[in-house]
């Protein structure tokens, strides 16, 4: 069974926080199963897109998975969120920084 995305984004945002990072929940979605999307920040401001990856890749029940996005500038995340939004909603947006954004994400090869 899969946690809850408030469940998730919740644990996110302490772990970060716990090891010296920064959190911030920027969307809130919804509570049970919106997707989550994470902006990662590095000190140089240097940004990286985390989208949910396709429920087909992964394993029935299992936990959440991630796809790291193409790199490209902070006004094209912006505009894709947009997209979203009028397409889903109910969706999350978490943005963090950190050093290593993969210890707190499963990722899959995209």
């Amino acid at each position: 069974m899969r946690i809850t995305s408030e469940l998730f984004v919740s644990q996110l945002t302490r772990r970060v926080f716990n090891d010296g990072g920064f959190a911030a929940i920027e969307r809130k979605g919804a509570e049970a199963a919106g997707a989550i999307y994470i902006v990662s920040r590095d000190r140089l401001g240097q940004v990286t897109l985390f989208a949910p990856a396709f429920q087909s890749l992964v394993e029935d029940g299992g936990m959440r998975a991630f796809v790291r996005e193409p790199a490209t500038d902070e006004s094209t995340f912006q505009a894709r969120f947009e997209r979203e939004a009028r397409f889903d909603p109910d969706f999350w947006l978490v943005e963090i920084e950190t050093g290593e954004p993969e210890k707190y994400l499963d990722l899959l090869d995209g």
